[in-house]
């Protein structure tokens, strides 16, 4: 298999193999209701740690959308994109699906949800910031956040984020390299993560120099992102029923013990109700 390329009309990869797969997912209790495939669908990824990591081309993302063309028996067409692209080509119409997205009501406009997993959003502090809360960052006028462009975390992390860049003291990035490599040069002091940064600590040599603080929210539901404008309401209705089936029959869970301890796996796919996926 060869890696996902940076553009959707250059990504015609892996089809044979998704098309040989799908024959897999054509009986039984998944033949019901299937999504429409009369077509390829284009699916973007963006590169966040445990989620999808470009180099290697794994990660939980990589997994769940591999075994969602398995049970639909659709194919589809990937990318990696920035995350600010993704959501622009969701409100378009022009990319089909992405992954591990949250909600607000601006987003609600265009693109419908399939909850997989929840989890909680940290600051991750510079110990020399000398800051004992989140809330704290914003006393400290000399203290600068790193940002990537679109991103939106749980509401008391999107507060302070949101009063920051009010005050200029976001500085943007388009990847998690360049964000961690800003926070060990101290070209920022925060950067406000997921538990699927936590490896990267080692990989940038800030876990010593670092605390994490967390908010106090409640896990964030994360989900597969549809564009409503590409993909229509009665076909949604059918991808969410197809997420809930993998969390019903335990797929997400094992998806997710391939990257964290089974109670930590548990936690985030578990924080997912089912039951509400028929509100989005």
């Amino acid at each position: 298999m060869t890696k996902p390329t940076s553009s959707i009309r250059a990504v015609p990869r892996f089809c044979a193999w998704l098309a040989g797969i799908a024959l897999l997912a054509s009986t039984g209790c998944w033949a019901q209701d299937k999504p429409d495939c009369n077509r390829t669908y284009t699916l973007a990824f963006h590169d966040h740690g445990l989620l999808y990591a470009q180099q290697s081309d794994t990660g939980i993302d990589k997994d769940i959308a591999t075994e969602m063309a398995r049970r639909s028996g659709c194919k589809f067409e990937l990318a990696v994109l920035p995350r600010a692209r993704i959501w622009k080509l969701i409100e378009t119409g022009e990319l089909d699906f992405s992954l591990s997205g949250i909600t607000n009501p601006q987003r609600e406009q265009f693109a419908g949800f399939a909850w997989y997993f929840a989890d909680k959003y940290a600051l991750l502090v510079r110990k020399d910031a000398a800051i004992g809360k989140p809330e704290d960052f914003l006393r400290k006028d000399a203290l600068r956040l790193g940002a990537i462009p679109s991103f939106r975390y749980s509401d008391q992390a999107n507060k302070m984020y949101d009063k920051l860049a009010e005050q200029n003291r976001v500085t943007l990035t388009t990847t998690f390299d360049a964000l961690f490599k800003n926070l060990a040069l101290n070209r920022i002091q925060g950067m406000i993560i997921e538990p699927f940064d936590y490896p990267s600590f080692d990989e940038y040599k800030v876990r010593d120099q670092t605390v994490l603080l967390d908010f106090d929210d409640p896990a964030v539901p994360h989900g597969v992102i549809m564009s409503k404008k590409s993909v229509g309401a009665v076909e949604q209705e059918k991808w969410r029923a197809l997420i809930n089936g993998m969390l019903a029959d335990g797929t997400v869970q094992r998806i997710f013990e391939r990257y964290f301890p089974p109670k930590q796996a548990a936690a985030m796919v578990n924080a997912v109700n089912p039951a509400q996926q028929a509100a989005r």
